[in-house]
């Protein structure tokens, strides 16, 4: 009796070993699993690229069919600044014949970019206050300093709007931003130059900001949004909140203190999201989760799922493709 009982103590624990070692196994390949599925659906962090080229790549350009769509034309010059006579040429480019008669005159149009650079000379008057004794100068609405001196030659408002749309919408460093103002408008400027107007319009531009920032705190709803992004090539995160009428942006980490900043934790409007769990804090606002994300969450657990855990997702999916048709529906008798 105790020889059998020892064998399936030794037995027992043989299989307790085994057991937790298939755990530990499914453990680790869950996690795998997991990892390559958010790695396949994962937003780009900023602007990511699998590995390598496509084995199969589209051909580029438009294709051709009934989808092809209609070619697009450049529309006339709403303004003609120039206007030039093109005669006909005295000789026949094709046989050197001298005889050329006129058939008609047909019209073209180009629209070319100014690269010739404008410099301006303000002389500007100063004075003094007899009441006061403060020093008083001029000052021009095309002056964009009140610097004279060794700072008096100074860029135009024009110039330091293009440093603005080169580095932040076209994403061009400083660097490229001073060669190209040289390149294309043989206009001379440094790296620190670019860098030192982008603070300036900073400066200006923050009560605008700020305006703005409380026009989207006062909306009746709002659809926050974040993404992956770069500062300084430290990892950083993106957040945009829209509104009817505006949309905010603001850099920062991976938190909610952002939001609670922007909207306050007593904001009580429409908050439309992805099912981030940091909104969830928002307990005075009514929720309205992106539908595209719970179809995306639903069609992952269908991949998985056994048995009866099919029937929510399932039922979710139903339920939102007959919202979408009741919505179409309405569409319809408007």
């Amino acid at each position: 009796m105790d020889a059998k009982y020892r064998e399936l103590e030794v037995e027992n624990e043989r299989l307790r070993a085994r057991i937790a070692k298939l755990e530990a196994t499914v453990e680790k390949l869950s996690a795998a699993l997991e990892e390559a599925q958010r790695s396949g659906k994962r937003q780009a962090a900023p602007f990511r690229k699998g590995e390598g080229p496509q084995p199969q790549p589209k051909k580029p350009g438009r294709k051709t069919g009934k989808r092809h769509g209609m070619h697009r034309h450049r529309d006339k010059p709403p303004r003609i600044d120039e206007h030039y006579d093109v005669p006909l040429p005295e000789v026949c480019p094709h046989c050197g014949g001298r005889h050329v008669g006129e058939t008609g005159v047909h019209t073209q149009y180009q629209t070319e970019i100014p690269r010739r650079p404008i410099s301006r000379q303000f002389d500007i008057h100063v004075g003094c206050c007899h009441d006061c004794g403060g020093r008083v100068q001029g000052r021009h609405e095309l002056q964009t300093s009140d610097a004279v001196g060794a700072a008096a030659s100074q860029l135009g408002p024009d110039a330091h709007a293009a440093f603005v749309l080169l580095n932040k919408e076209a994403g061009l460093s400083h660097g490229k931003c001073a060669r190209l103002f040289e390149a294309l408008f043989g206009i001379p400027v440094a790296r620190a130059t670019s860098a030192r107007s982008l603070l300036r319009s900073a400066k200006l531009a923050e009560p605008a900001y700020a305006q703005l920032r409380r026009d989207v705190r006062g909306s009746p709803w709002v659809g926050p949004d974040e993404t992956g992004w770069r500062v300084g090539g430290n990892p950083a995160w993106l957040h945009a909140f829209v509104s009817p009428t505006e949309t905010c942006y603001e850099i920062g980490d991976r938190s909610g203190q952002i939001a609670q900043n922007l909207l306050g934790l007593d904001w009580s409007g429409t908050l439309i999201h992805d099912g981030w769990s940091v909104y969830d804090q928002f307990q005075q606002a009514f929720h309205q989760q992106c539908l595209a994300h719970l179809k995306r969450r639903c069609a992952r657990l269908l991949e998985s799922a056994v048995g009866a855990a099919v029937r929510l997702p399932r039922a979710v999916l139903e339920l939102v493709d007959q919202a979408f048709a009741l919505r179409r529906a309405w569409g319809a008798t408007g």
